[in-house]
């Protein structure tokens, strides 16, 4: 299967593994890599070194393309994202900030670059400062989709925007990525399904109940990690959403985060504070969602923790390995292609 997205990353299968963190580990990348599509590692979680650790492990496990995303607004990330050009990874995928300096000195080594979006607007300004394509999240997504769904801002993308769209948001199957195509996507990102295979190193329980969840089964909201984010619904999901910012709890998560950063808190704290009430309360925010996250996605802790998936947890039925899910995808969408063919002729 040929895209614009398989041509410019050199992949068989125009499928990408989203960056999710604690899940898309080197493994796991190398994965979905050596089984055609694109495996993009997760940052956020890991301090400079581990990060070069990281990429130096996958390439050990594939000779395949890959890639690597940052997220510029937390705290390490530009350290990070230059360990990122130093290791000359292939793909680089960033979120939350502005990405010019990354396509410029990406660009010097061949690498390619991949902005995720979530509007109109941004994808526009990304392409005017060169980024080779992007992931565009619908409000289907895990975390941090918007407001308009895949459905619609694929298409007004593909409208407005000469580069690539991946598409991400409510994909999980053969079905889901012929649909990208016809809405003028040139591939698609998955994160839920992926992170429901067996090679994900999510906990059993959450693999377990991502299966028994259905289409309604999550949560939207603004309460969770100060972003519109949607999360699995459970109790404590709830509970979380009433509740809002803890800024206390916020303040001694803050403290694990620099610590697993290897970031002095006290050059931290006053960073944050410095940065303006907006940007602090942000990041107290993602300080205590990011801890639920991680008790769920690492410890299968079903008390605190809290996992984000996408609607598409209510089309999962089962846990195959990467290869066989990316086997059956490819198979689905091409019988929909040849059932298009008959039925538009």
């Amino acid at each position: 299967m040929k895209t614009r997205i398989t041509e410019l990353l050199g992949i068989q299968y125009p499928i990408i593994l989203s960056g999710m963190s604690w899940i898309s580990v080197p493994k796991m990348v190398a994965a979905v890599s050596n089984a055609g599509g694109l495996g993009i590692l997760a940052t956020g979680p890991l301090d400079k070194e581990q990060t070069r650790q990281s990429i130096r492990e996958i390439r050990k496990l594939t000779d395949k393309p890959f890639g690597a995303n940052t997220s510029l607004m937390f705290p390490g990330a530009m350290e990070t994202a230059k360990v990122l050009l130093e290791e000359k990874v292939p793909v680089i995928n960033f979120a939350l900030g502005k990405g010019d300096w990354l396509v410029r000195e990406a660009h010097k080594y061949g690498g390619k670059v991949i902005a995720t979006v979530v509007k109109e607007h941004h994808a526009k300004r990304a392409e005017e400062y060169g980024v080779d394509a992007v992931i565009a999240t619908g409000y289907e997504a895990a975390a941090h989709g918007e407001a308009i769904t895949s459905m619609i801002l694929i298409p007004s993308l593909a409208e407005k925007i000469r580069i690539p769209i991946i598409a991400a948001g409510g994909f999980a199957d053969g079905k889901g990525l012929a649909a990208a195509l016809a809405l003028g996507a040139d591939g698609i990102a998955m994160g839920t399904r992926f992170m429901t295979t067996k090679e994900s190193p999510l906990h059993e329980n959450f693999k377990k109940l991502s299966l028994e969840k259905g289409v309604s089964d999550t949560l939207y909201s603004k309460r969770i990690d100060g972003l519109f984010c949607r999360v699995m619904e459970t109790e404590t999901a709830h509970k979380a959403v009433r509740r809002g910012l803890d800024l206390p709890a916020a303040f001694f998560n803050a403290r694990e985060i620099a610590t697993m950063l290897h970031l002095p808190f006290f050059k931290l704290f006053i960073g944050v504070l410095l940065s303006g009430w907006k940007n602090a309360r942000q990041l107290a925010y993602f300080a205590n969602a990011g801890k639920a996250f991680r008790l769920a996605t690492e410890n299968g802790d079903m008390v605190k923790g809290i996992l984000p998936v996408g609607q598409v947890t209510g089309l999962m039925h089962d846990v195959p390995t990467v290869s066989a899910l990316m086997e059956r995808t490819i198979k689905e969408a091409n019988a929909v292609r040849d059932r298009f063919a008959v039925q538009l002729s």
